[in-house]
């Protein structure tokens, strides 16, 4: 069969898309929709057992779960400490790079190396800094500072365990906030702070009504990608603690993988990991909902 010109022209982007189509159908879309399936079940990884269907019990068993509230708890409060501190961060070291007349450059891929350093490398860094009574942190708090009388167990007490994910969690994500932030402050018209100097406004008032505005959209933007990433820790976690002390630490996805890959219940793992995304949906359409807004300078 002979195909016109014209309609080979139309389907020669296809046969480039099919293969990649393919790779995301079957590593992507099929794993979904098999965990979304195993979900539902009383999942037996054992060949020859028959995965009962249960409804919802693994969804109803994940409220009443004690650890699961514990870990949702975490996960929370990881969020609202990390989220919040590297976009306040991140904007200092991007005004402060943004107003530099030379070495622009430099600053920006020196902030941008833990971006792209490897989230194993820098989780088994900070699990040596911390380690006790050795580690590089509880020396500089005893033996230099003065801050503490002996060694803190930062790793073995549950009231400390969850300091360095944070630190981490801050630390690691500055990077890419403020490269987020350099873009849109390079945007900014430069005339509307000549015309504002010219009003008598300082830097400060220059920022909050000027500024601020006009770079809102990337804001809410960094904050919704930030939120997406705090709700997704998990390298950190099980490098670092583990989940420890006493499953103190746990996160929702580590809580969730060790439910499925240490005690083999893949069922209420899969159940646990969907909760999680419809969590992440909803919160990320509220913030993009309520905190989008026209840019309006004032």
């Amino acid at each position: 069969m002979h195909l016109s010109l014209k309609t080979q022209k139309k389907l020669m982007p296809l046969l480039f898309l099919i293969p990649g189509l393919l790779f995301f159908a079957i590593f992507q879309i099929y794993p979904l929709l098999k965990g979304f399936q195993m979900s539902f079940l009383d999942w037996q990884i054992m060949p020859g057992r028959v995965s009962e269907f249960i409804g919802l019990d693994n969804y109803t068993r994940a409220f009443k779960d004690v650890v699961f509230g514990r870990a949702f708890k975490n996960t929370l409060i990881y969020t609202l400490v990390t989220v919040p501190g590297q976009m306040m961060i991140a904007m200092v070291v991007a005004i402060l790079i943004n107003s530099l007349p030379k070495g622009k450059t430099f600053f920006r891929a020196l902030y941008y190396i833990p971006v792209i350093t490897s989230w194993v490398i820098v989780s088994l860094l900070i699990r040596y800094f911390f380690q006790s009574p050795n580690g590089i942190v509880n020396y500089f708090l005893v033996e230099i500072f003065h801050l503490a009388a002996s060694p803190l167990p930062w790793l073995r007490d549950p009231t400390l365990a969850f300091v360095p994910i944070l630190v981490l969690g801050i630390w690691k994500g500055i990077g890419w906030s403020m490269v987020i932030y350099l873009a849109a402050l390079a945007g900014v018209p430069k005339e509307l702070d000549e015309a504002s100097a010219i009003d008598g406004a300082n830097g400060w008032q220059n920022f909050w009504h000027i500024t601020m505005p006009l770079i809102s959209p990337t804001i809410v933007f960094t904050m919704v990608m930030l939120l997406i990433g705090g709700f997704n820790v998990f390298i950190s976690v099980y490098l670092i603690t583990g989940g420890g002390p006493r499953q103190m630490t746990e996160v929702m996805l580590s809580y969730a993988y060790h439910q499925a890959f240490d005690f083999l219940d893949f069922g209420y793992g899969a159940a646990l990991s969907y909760l999680m995304a419809a969590l992440i949906i909803t919160l990320s359409f509220l913030q993009i909902k309520l905190l989008r807004k026209p840019q309006e300078i004032y």
